[in-house]
């Protein structure tokens, strides 16, 4: 079969047709996994993670400031902005459901990180009960301002970046123990 210079055949006319269609149609949109690169989220050791007969020990938790795992109460706190520190007993346990927390440390006030974080959380999936899967508290003795936890893992810095908080979100529920249990009513 003879063709002209100009015409191309129909065999290889129909991949380059599906290449361009694929590739030139002007994609704007970000890899999220590329822009999330920057960032790095390590799991920590795995530690014993079984509940404590009290949640008034201080013997909870794996030996990090903060605590992103380990020993633990039975009990869980609701997600929502807390106005007092949340004991690392039962915010493990949260953890370990596969909810987020948020802390903070600014005895003088801090109200834009304190909205980034409630920016960050309004993202947590919601559990069954309609709840956003994440709670917000005051954390004196963070070794930064802000932390952002999931179960073994640790974003802590003095401002925080919502990009990082948004690609940490991206791993919630992720290596949960007992990941997308519903958490206690909240307000987000």
């Amino acid at each position: 079969m003879r063709y002209d210079a100009a015409v191309m055949p129909r065999s290889r006319l129909f991949p380059l047709l599906t290449l361009a269609a694929l590739t030139g149609c002007g994609e704007t949109e970000v890899d999220p996994d590329a822009a999330c690169a920057r960032f790095s989220f390590p799991l920590s050791a795995p530690s014993p993670s079984h509940h404590l007969d009290s949640c008034s020990t201080e013997g909870c938790g794996n030996e990090e400031n903060p605590p992103n795992s380990g020993l633990h109460c039975g009990n869980v706190a609701p997600c929502l902005l807390h106005s007092e520190p949340v004991h690392p007993c039962l915010y493990i346990h949260n953890l370990e459901h596969g909810h987020a927390v948020f802390l903070y440390n600014c005895p003088d006030g801090c109200p834009d990180e304190v909205a980034k974080l409630e920016a960050a959380a309004a993202t947590a999936p919601r559990g069954g009960n309609g709840v956003h899967r994440a709670l917000i508290a005051p954390a004196p003795g963070l070794p930064q301002r802000v932390a952002a936890m999931l179960w073994r893992r640790t974003y802590l810095a003095d401002s925080a970046d919502p990009e990082a908080l948004r690609c940490l979100m991206a791993l919630q529920d992720q290596g949960a123990p007992e990941p997308y249990l519903t958490c206690p009513s909240g307000l987000f």
